[in-house]
């Protein structure tokens, strides 16, 4: 079968019939269980990221040994994520997550115990990668789970979510700074809750399958849903025009140094205690989350309005808001903990308008049995090489140039870069997404006679 993003786009077919209910059984619930995964991954570099001055002063390391454990936790994901997918095909979605926050829980408690940077370095790297793998399967089933329409609105409540309990989490991470050894309590909490999580999914959890959400699929088995995973499918992925300038954009997404740097930035270049920088994660997790929720009805109202070009403007906008802010609130020296933390309200809130609108634009052009290993490549490859490259050479720029110096150029010029590539989805999202339209109603139109 040749995919939608390949050769000419076939005509739009009337459905077979009435449009079958896409409300998918226990798709809420769903998606309170399968939250654990991510908040542990949030919560794992908020951890490194709010500890580390305390991990630092134990472990006598510098800026260049942060950038290490930074980078090389995110590059685990690369060969982690595809992995991951692979196994959910083999064993299933469900016992895949499971299996993934017991390894997680455990590596968290090893490295907790790490006498060292290189055994932290070592056990820090496979919990990153372990807890970031879960993401391609959880976008997966949040589109299995929810329909076109709705899409927007679920991925605004989920990252909502987790990033609300990440976030305050941090700070509360924050209090064992005052200990040499807190770090270590920190990294078992992080453990305890992987293992939490794999309890709650078991218990909770009910497998939605493929394609179950399509409005055209929804009624079909499952078994007549999706083509068959290939290689060359996979591959395939990358002929389509709107996927790969969503892959460019995650190589120029800047706006995650913030993450990383935030808490040392505010340290050693604006003179506040650990304790006192710590305290702008807060507004940080507040500003993500409000904007996060209320994204995912602006863009469903977009849908509505502009339906071709509306998430086209929301992801742009969205870049170039950060840039503003990044440049008034990183490039100037405000003196009151209160001005960074409206900054670092409105650096969560210009990242928290990106989960509600890039997630459904990668769901909207890829067909349903694919998503797994778009999600994949978006997130565990080109995000993770973003992340960690931007990690890896902040550390050491950052001792030439100062944090303040890297993160004009990564936060304020390389995003306003960013936001201005994301406009050639003006001319490839509308096409890629009929594509996928079209397709699926072919689909159903050859599976109604058995169906």
């Amino acid at each position: 079968m040749t995919h939608p993003a390949q050769g000419t786009a076939a005509p739009a077919l009337e459905p077979t019939g009435p449009t079958p209910s896409t409300k998918v059984p226990h798709r809420w619930r769903n998606l309170i269980t399968i939250t654990g995964a991510e908040v542990v991954d949030n919560t794992e570099a908020g951890l490194l990221n709010t500890l580390f001055p305390s991990i630092a002063a134990a472990l006598r390391l510098d800026n260049g040994h942060l950038g290490i454990l930074s980078a090389l936790g995110k590059f685990a994901a690369i060969p982690f994520g595809p992995m991951w997918v692979w196994i959910a095909t083999r064993i299933g979605r469900k016992q895949a997550l499971v299996l993934n926050n017991v390894i997680g829980g455990l590596l968290g408690i090893a490295a907790g115990m790490s006498p060292g940077f290189i055994s932290l370095l070592l056990f820090n790297t496979l919990l990153a990668g372990t807890v970031s793998s879960g993401q391609p399967l959880t976008n997966a089933i949040i589109a299995d789970s929810f329909d076109e329409r709705s899409r927007a609105r679920a991925t605004g409540y989920y990252y909502g979510v987790l990033t609300a309990v990440s976030s305050f989490i941090g700070p509360v991470l924050a209090l064992f700074s005052g200990h040499p050894d807190g770090w270590r309590w920190g990294m078992w909490i992080i453990g305890g809750i992987c293992l939490l999580s794999s309890l709650l999914i078991t218990a909770f959890y009910r497998e939605p399958g493929i394609g179950a959400a399509e409005a055209q699929l929804a009624d079909l088995d499952e078994s007549r849903r999706a083509s068959k995973v290939t290689l060359r499918g996979v591959l395939a992925l990358f002929r389509i025009p709107t996927f790969s300038i969503m892959m460019l954009s995650r190589l120029l997404s800047g706006h995650l140094l913030i993450t990383v740097f935030g808490i040392q930035f505010l340290v050693t270049e604006r003179g506040f205690s650990n304790a006192t920088a710590a305290t702008v994660l807060v507004p940080f997790g507040l500003g993500y989350v409000i904007a996060t929720f209320l994204s995912g009805y602006a863009v469903e109202l977009l849908d509505r309005v502009l339906p071709d070009h509306g998430r086209v403007v929301f992801i742009q906008a969205a870049q170039f808001l950060f840039a503003i802010a990044a440049l008034l609130g990183t490039q100037f020296e405000w003196g009151s903990i209160g001005v960074y933390a409206i900054f670092w309200a409105l650096f969560g809130a210009t990242q928290g308008m990106n989960p509600p609108v890039n997630r459904p634009i990668v769901m909207s052009v890829v067909l349903p049995e694919l998503r797994g290993q778009a999600f994949a490549i978006f997130l565990s490859f080109f995000q993770t090489i973003a992340w960690a490259l931007f990690s890896l050479s902040a550390g050491y720029l950052a001792e030439a140039l100062g944090i303040q110096g890297v993160f004009f150029w990564v936060l304020f010029v390389l995003m306003a870069v960013n936001g201005v590539i994301l406009g050639a989805l003006y001319f490839t999202y509308p096409r890629d997404a009929r594509r996928v339209t079209d397709e699926l109603e072919a689909r159903r139109r050859s599976a109604a006679p058995s169906a």
